[in-house]
Parts: structure tokens; sequence; C-alpha cells
């Protein structure tokens, strides 16, 4: 969850002889799968993928994320650029510390659009907690990759790759026990 304050007023207050801020408010935000739903319920359109959003998509977005009971009518107008890039680096996060290899086996790249019903249903293959549906987004998506991943199959090795995984083992008995074969 982000935590950001918007309307505030930078003052200088001359007794600590330090800027503070003033008034506003505190505006808790969620990048989820259900913020997306929700603005895909809107839109009627995906919101993932290279498909550029117009502003008014993109306030709306924020509008869904938001998690702040009864916000300020206006607050939307009220964010600056300082909240929309805490906002949009807040979206980017990671969110884990996951990570994969590159030698981590990877399927073709899939090309269906990727809605929230499908992650839903990804939810459901994976038997994943409705729960997360409330996670970072980014968060979901890595569950939902480590998922795949351990559910495919070893993949099996060909003769020639068997072959030379032997003359691997060999050779380094070889150098370990100082023997010829």
């Amino acid at each position: 969850m982000l935590t950001i304050k918007v309307g505030a007023q930078e003052v200088f207050d001359e007794s600590t002889d330090r800027f503070r801020f003033e008034g506003g408010f505190e505006l808790e935000l969620e990048h989820s799968l259900f913020s997306l739903s929700k603005w895909e319920s809107e839109f009627e359109k995906p919101f993932l993928g290279d498909a550029p959003k117009t502003a008014d998509e993109a306030l709306a977005y924020i509008r869904c994320m938001t998690l702040t009971e009864n916000p300020p009518g206006d607050f939307l107008e009220k964010l600056t650029p300082h909240n929309m890039e805490e906002i949009n680096a807040y979206i980017n996060k990671k969110m884990t510390a996951t990570w994969f290899s590159d030698a981590t086996p990877q399927t073709k790249r899939n090309t269906e659009t990727v809605t929230a019903e499908l992650i839903y249903y990804w939810m459901s293959v994976f038997q994943i907690e409705w729960e997360a549906q409330y996670w970072h987004l980014n968060r979901l998506f890595t569950l939902i990759r480590i998922a795949n991943v351990k559910q495919d199959k070893p993949k099996k090795m060909t003769r020639a790759e068997i072959a030379q995984r032997q003359r691997e083992l060999n050779a380094k008995r070889r150098a370990e026990w100082g023997t010829k074969g």
C-alpha cells in the first residue's frame, strides 16, 4: 500500500528554521488486481499492455486504486507532479524478493490479451487464495509465474545432452582423482 500526502502546503517554520507541510490529507492507494478489475469494468478495455492511456484514464485508475474512504471530491485535481511520480514509482516496484535467473525455463511469449478475468482464471488454476487479489499486482504476477514454473514437468535431456553431461562428469572425476580414465 502507498500512502501519500495530497493538497498540503509547504510552510517555513521560523521557530525550527525548517520547512513543513500543513493541511492536506493522506491518501492510501493499492495497485492490485481488484483495482485493475474496477478500472476495466468502467472502461471495458484491457488496462495492461502497450496501449497508451489518456490523462482521464490514468486519473481514473488512481481513483480505482484509492483505499481512503470518502476522499475529497476534487482529490485527483490536487495531485502534484511529485505525487504522480510517487504513484508511478509504486506501480512499477517489484514488491518481492523473488528473482528469476536466465536459466529459468521460459515458455513462448503469450500473445493473449491479459485482462482481470484472465488473471482471476490463473488464480483459480493455481489455487491461489482470493485474498491475493488485493496484493500489489507485480507480487501477484510473481506468484503466478512461480506456480507456472513449478507445475511444468522437467524437460527431458536429449541423447547428445546426456552424452555431454557424462563426458563432463568423467573429466571432472579424472581431474579429481588424478587418473587417465
